[in-house]
């Protein structure tokens, strides 16, 4: 899908580092767009720019701790002098809070929801000021269903789908659009289900077994998606929560 007209489009990642944001990231640098990644780890972030660099592009890389307001201001005003403004933003970053203690849940709402609602907020002045101005969140399947693993992450995921809707329907009339991303069980080298490939031999078969589609979805899938809800294409679509997961959301 690197054929749709995104070239010089200006577009933030947040958390693009690695996984399913480095491939949202990868994706756009494809395509030929501008583009501007966060993350914590000096060593990921300049990985992750040497990886996208090969694609021909620009790239800016900025470290920034999500969970700090002060640093997503700075980040984000940085993104924007680099890139001469602002026309998407991806909101991929989560605190992966998968227990049940206090750190998990103020995880949940410091970096899978607040930071979403900061770097929006931050952003928006340059949005209101492109042709073609959206924002994307990433959230998952697991808000939208029960899962007796994650109650903390998929409550946060949650909260941020309910505010997808609610700032699409603030955003509409300026013609913003603000859309999501609900990704089933992605594999990927490093994630989740390749540490539990190993870890949790019975566990991973189960989920990749009760797929619909006959296995784990690839982090391709979601930065497919991710380019056609970025895409002129996608013109007339805001408020929607994509589900990208073979029907796994489906299942009992």
């Amino acid at each position: 899908m690197s054929d749709l007209p995104l070239r010089d489009q200006r577009i933030l990642v947040a958390g693009g580092t690695r996984g399913i944001g480095l491939g949202i990231a990868d994706a756009f640098a494809r395509a030929g767009a501008l583009l501007s990644i966060c993350g914590r780890e000096p060593q990921a972030l300049a990985d992750a720019g040497e990886h996208l660099l090969r694609h021909g592009g620009r790239v800016h890389c900025q470290r920034c701790d999500l969970a700090d307001p002060a640093q997503i201001e700075g980040w984000i005003a940085a993104a924007a002098e680099a890139m001469g403004g602002i026309d998407g933003v991806v909101h991929n970053a989560s605190g992966f809070g998968n227990g049940t203690d206090d750190a998990s849940w103020q995880a949940g709402f410091d970096i899978d929801l607040m930071a979403a609602v900061r770097a929006n907020r931050a952003a928006l002045p340059w949005l209101r000021r492109s042709a073609s101005p959206w924002i994307l969140h990433i959230t998952s399947i697991n808000a939208q269903r029960p899962t007796p693993r994650a109650a903390a992450h998929s409550t946060a995921k949650a909260a941020l789908n309910y505010y997808t809707v609610t700032l699409a329907s603030e955003l509409a009339t300026e013609r913003i659009r603000v859309n999501a991303i609900a990704p089933g069980s992605i594999e990927f080298p490093g994630g989740l289900w390749d540490r539990r490939r190993e870890s949790e031999p019975a566990l991973y078969a189960k989920i990749r077994d009760g797929i619909p589609f006959g296995g784990f979805g690839a982090v391709e899938d979601v930065a497919n998606a991710a380019l056609f809800l970025a895409s002129p294409q996608a013109r007339w679509i805001t408020g929607q929560i994509l589900a990208v997961d073979g029907g796994q959301h489906l299942g009992p």
